[in-house]
Formats: structure tokens, C-alpha cells, sequence
């Protein structure tokens, strides 16, 4: 597979500018079709960055004998359904974060990677940025020492479109599509970089709540978890904080010193050690996907091994699942 002709099963905000150009930036790639239910809308996005087809049914774009890979870019409760039928159709799938709305969704998807022995790529796309990648060559090389703590710290105050309706929330405010509020759309990427550092994260206990009462998902969740080496870590979000304790913070803390970064922000990356306080300020690509769908599209052309699979990913789920009560 040489020149990989991609498949949009949804054209939403994260195509327009995180994802959707690096398609057709990358040597060897490019876009045929797009799909989403709306017509105007499928229309239109194919009209607008000028690809050829577009369609209003999934069945019939996977079935497209121009395509031989799919994008997956709609909400997590129809990821397993779309990711299964592109690989039934024996065409590898990239999915975005996270890979379902479930953990048993996620063994779903494996169970038929696994039988047709086609490939499904996930979008944690920060391990393949460099600013993720200087915090694990910091935490690698020493500076910190033995590594003794994790923990993670996110607060925000509610969006204006939080105070909706039910019957017209978004998405992500609706557990049964999203998979469980914003925690199941933000924690996603705290959970899957930490855990490519430090390795899966064995045991996992969380306090869901919700505090504020603006709709039905938990607002507020404090966690405890281990990972399998044996550091403990702990983590608290809320969605519905004073503008006062905004905060998107990881600390890594080490009997040499502590580290800690941003994951949303891309704040400086701040060292502190006996010899002082270092910060790292490390730019990232236009296209903050680019890399990841470059090493997946590499893959795809037998150059390379993308290590982002739904293999890999599934244990983001399983702890999420875990903190919010879910088995």
C-alpha cells in the first residue's frame, strides 16, 4: 500500500485544523471522500478543501474501491461500530480519541484488529509531539531520579453551552454518546501520556460527582491509581471550577527533583532541582496531528511501526471506566 486514499467518516472541528490537512500534507497521502449525515455539511467540507467526493453513509464510503483507509472522526459511541466495519472491509482505520465510549467497546475493536489482521491506529497524537517528548527524555535521563509520584491537577470553569437544555447539550455532556462528560473527552490524553511513560496503570479507584448539577454527566472526579512499576499517582478535575483555580498541571516528583508540564496549554516545562529551576519552552507543529498521521501513514507503507494502536489505547479506557464506577 503505497499511496493511502483516505475515507472522513465525520468532518467536525477536529478536522478542520488538528487533523484533516495533514492528510494531504503528508508524501504518499491524500483525501477522496468525506462522509457525515448532513449533506449540506459533507458537501461543504468536501467544496471547501477541495476533495473530490462526499457521501452521507458510512457503508458506502468504506465500500469506495478509491478508498483503502478511514478516518474516524465522530463522537466515541460510534467508533467501535465504524472502526469494526472498515476493518471487516479489510481497511485499516485511525480513530480519534478515545477509542470508544466503553472499555469493552475497546476489547470489541481489538477482538476483530486481531481476526483480520488489520490494523487500528488511535489519535493519542501528544507521544508523538516534541514537546511530550522532551518531558520523557527528562524524565529518562535522570534528572529527577528514582520517580516517586504522579499527580495530576485540571480545573475549569463551566462553558457558556453547559447551561443548555438537556434535550440540547452537546455531545460531550451526554454519557451515552460521549462515554462519560468531559472527563471521558480531557482525561483521555492526561491518561494515555502518562501511561506511555510510565507504563499501564494496574489499579485505578475514583469519586465521580457532580457538583454543579448543569446536566447529568459527573462534573468533579478525584482518582487514586498505580502504575504496574509501583508509582502511585492521584488526580483531580473539575469541569465546573471558580476562574480562580483554572488549572491544567501534571507533577512528576522524584527524590532529585520535580518536573511538571501542561497538557492542554502547552505551558513552559518547569524542572526544579537542587542546582534550580529550569523551563522548557518547546513549539509545536501547525497541524498538531501531523506527526502521528505521518508515522501512521509510514506504517500503512510498510516504512515504519506506529505504536499508537487500539491495543495500546485500551488501557486509557479501562482506567476511566475504572475511576468512574463503570465495573
Amino acid at each position: 500500500m503505497k499511496e493511502i486514499s483516505w475515507g472522513f467518516i465525520g468532518c467536525g472541528e477536529v478536522t478542520e485544523k488538528k487533523s484533516g490537512p495533514a492528510f494531504n500534507v503528508v508524501e504518499g497521502s491524500h483525501v477522496e471522500a468525506v462522509m457525515s449525515r448532513n449533506e449540506d455539511k459533507a458537501r461543504s467540507y468536501a467544496e471547501r478543501h477541495h476533495i473530490r467526493k462526499w457521501y452521507t453513509d458510512a457503508q458506502q464510503l468504506i465500500d469506495d474501491p478509491d478508498i483503502n483507509a478511514i478516518y474516524i472522526a465522530t463522537p466515541p459511541s460510534s467508533h467501535a461500530t465504524f472502526a469494526i466495519m472498515a476493518m471487516r472491509a479489510h481497511k485499516p482505520c485511525y480513530v480519534e480519541k478515545p477509542l470508544a465510549s466503553s472499555y469493552e467497546d475497546c476489547l470489541r475493536i481489538n477482538r476483530i484488529s486481531e481476526m483480520t489482521g488489520v490494523p487500528c491506529f488511535v489519535a493519542y497524537y501528544r507521544r508523538y509531539l516534541p514537546y511530550f517528548q522532551k518531558v520523557e527524555e527528562i524524565i529518562n535521563d535522570g534528572t529527577l531520579g528514582k520517580i516517586l509520584n504522579v499527580q495530576i491537577q485540571f480545573s475549569v470553569p463551566p462553558r457558556d453551552l453547559d447551561y443548555r437544555a438537556v434535550n440540547s447539550l452537546p455531545w460531550r455532556l451526554q454519557p451515552d454518546i460521549s462515554g462519560g462528560g468531559y472527563f471521558y473527552d480531557l482525561a483521555p490524553h492526561q491518561l494515555d501520556i502518562l501511561q506511555h511513560i510510565f507504563g499501564v496503570i494496574t489499579r485505578a479507584h475514583g469519586y465521580p460527582a457532580n457538583r454543579a448539577h448543569l446536566y447529568k454527566a459527573e462534573d468533579t472526579i478525584s482518582a487514586a491509581f498505580i502504575f504496574a512499576s509501583g508509582i502511585p499517582g492521584s488526580a483531580s478535575w473539575c469541569f465546573v471550577g471558580h476562574e480562580s483555580a483554572k488549572e491544567d498541571r501534571i507533577t512528576v516528583v522524584g527524590d532529585k527533583g520535580s518536573l511538571y508540564f501542561s497538557v492542554y496549554n502547552y505551558d513552559p516545562i518547569h524542572v526544579v532541582t537542587s542546582e534550580g529551576n529550569v523551563s522548557y519552552v518547546v513549539p509545536n507543529p501547525s497541524y498538531v496531528q501531523l506527526p502521528i498521521i505521518r508515522e501512521v501513514i509510514r506504517h500503512l507503507q510498510g516504512e515504519a511501526e506506529c505504536e499508537c494502536t487500539s491495543v495500546s489505547a485500551t488501557p486509557v479506557n479501562w482506567v476511566m471506566d475504572r475511576i468512574l464506577g463503570k465495573f
